[in-house]
């Protein structure tokens, strides 16, 4: 047996739509590998509910590739080590993958793997995944190409793999072995591409139907958006393949007036597939946003407040709504775009947090977490782009738009179960006389707000507008929107925009797929 055409897996965990594989397969003997990089796994933004995830992911990839001939063999340790162990055993052809676009870890190994396949003669095959394009010299013609991508037919399953006698798959490590801290997490999606498919149906054939009617509220958003998010981010299907289905189904949809308004839903779901990648292509093309403010004269805005911190991240503010997205997201690491987007916009402005510290604890929580997204995110709910719209959630409006009876707040925040409903969205307007009553003493039972929202929110924005106003500033969003601004929403100009009615907004912009 010659030299081995080595398949390393990333975050594409499937054997379905996978070009990496099927070329690779056409070219010689496959080694289908994954690394479990320990490293990688003890970085701020990872989690012990994103690598079981990840786990089940690669259960279900080894068996579907022992199905083809070769089981996906998994080893522990830095990549390069691992690849020179396999070319000193078996020599390396060539190495293929799908291109990454990660956190500034992943970064730095793919620029260490680079280099090593270099220094050995080895072609390293990087195929795109999404839409995203790398070596993006202007954002011109952006979205015309990434059609073209989710256009591309589907790449088939290879028609089988040679088997590698002798080789050990090796085991698949546990949480536990990987020394991560405890994260429970009861309610966490499963991972593994049959549960993805088995999501893309009962999203096509029916729960898609009320997903723009329902996709605002943290309560009807769990069944009515697609939960597809992990499955992208985790690879386990491809974004192609969702892009296609949608899109025939939607073709699929007749006339009636309920069919109608299922197209808009099917629409809207579209819109923010293209979305995924517009958000992904600004860490691609700027991979520094991940840790610095993309405006300059937004750095250093917010400083440290580990008290604040602590409350919020527990769900702890004495703002119901808020504190039961919170507890939502720690039991279940999903939610729904626009409570992820309130969550931001509370730690950067009500409790004026720094977005990096708010932003790894949420990168954490999310399953699906998907570093150009979530940073992007991060940064335009804080007010840090320059170029985005301000918007300062009003949490209150928030939960009587989106939980008026509270159901949602009475399952995620037990102690206010017993609240009347009048007092619920403000508990801290209960008399001392019906805390009691009602054993749900403030202060106690449960915290009092830990900051007056609504006078906090209002100098926040005084001094987020003010910061725009500085000399200088339009110039540089300028120059930001011209390298990161969607060409195909027609946004204007970000300094006509930085000139618009200052407000405080509850409006949306997450769009982590939710």
């Amino acid at each position: 047996m010659g030299p081995l055409h080595v398949v390393w897996f990333k975050r594409d965990l499937r054997c379905a739509d996978h070009h990496p594989l099927l070329e690779a397969s056409r070219h010689g003997p496959v080694l289908p590998l994954y690394v479990v990089e320990p490293e990688y796994w003890q970085q701020p933004d990872s989690s012990a509910r994103q690598w079981q995830f990840c786990r089940e992911s690669l259960l279900e990839l080894r068996a579907c590739l022992e199905r083809l001939g070769q089981p996906l063999v998994v080893r522990c340790g830095r990549v390069e080590q691992v690849l020179e162990r396999a070319h000193r055993q078996f020599g390396i052809a060539a190495l293929w993958s799908h291109e990454e676009t990660g956190n500034g870890w992943t970064y730095a190994r793919d620029l260490r793997l680079a280099a090593w396949a270099r220094q050995h003669a080895i072609a390293w095959h990087e195929i795109p995944q999404f839409g995203v394009t790398r070596r993006l010299a202007q954002r011109q013609g952006w979205a015309r190409r990434w059609e073209g991508r989710m256009a591309e037919t589907q790449a088939p399953e290879p028609m089988g793999l040679v088997p590698l006698a002798g080789l050990d798959p090796g085991p698949i490590p546990s949480a536990e072995d990987l020394k991560l801290e405890p994260d429970p997490c009861p309610g966490r999606q499963r991972g593994g591409r049959s549960e993805g498919l088995a999501l893309l149906q009962s999203f096509l054939a029916e729960r898609s139907r009320r997903y723009q009617a329902e996709l605002s509220s943290p309560s009807t958003a769990a069944l009515s958006c697609s939960r597809l998010s992990p499955h992208l981010s985790w690879g386990t299907l491809s974004l192609r393949e969702v892009v296609q289905h949608s899109r025939q189904r939607r073709a699929g949809l007749s006339d009636a007036p309920g069919d109608r308004r299922w197209h808009r839903s099917l629409q809207r779901f579209d819109e923010r597939l293209h979305w995924h990648c517009h958000f992904i292509q600004k860490l691609e093309s700027q991979p520094s946003l991940e840790f610095r403010e993309l405006h300059p004269l937004t750095a250093e805005l917010r400083h440290s407040d580990p008290e604040r911190l602590a409350a919020w991240a527990t769900g702890h503010t004495g703002l119901p709504f808020v504190d039961a997205c919170m507890r939502s997201l720690l039991a279940t690491g999903w939610l729904n775009f626009r409570m992820r987007a309130m969550l931001m916009s509370v730690a950067s402005y009500q409790l004026w947090l720094p977005w990096r510290e708010s932003g790894l604890h949420l990168a954490r929580l999310f399953v699906d977490y998907e570093p150009g997204i979530h940073w992007s995110q991060c940064q335009m709910q804080s007010g840090t782009t320059g170029i985005n719209t301000i918007r300062i959630y009003n949490p209150l409006k928030q939960g009587l738009d989106h939980d008026a009876q509270g159901q949602f707040i009475r399952r995620w925040l037990p102690e206010l179960r017993q609240v009347p409903a009048v007092y619920l969205h403000q508990p801290w307007t209960m008399d001392p006389a019906t805390q009691q009553r009602v054993g749900c003493v403030l202060g106690e039972s449960y915290p009092l707000p830990i900051v007056d929202w609504a006078a906090v929110a209002a100098s926040a924005r005084e001094r987020i507008w003010g910061l725009r106003e500085q000399e200088g500033f339009g110039a540089m969003a300028d120059a930001i929107q011209h390298r990161h601004g969607s060409r195909r929403s027609g946004l204007k100009r970000s300094s006509s925009r930085a000139k618009a009615t200052r407000q405080v907004t509850a409006g949306q912009l997450s769009l982590d797929l939710a």
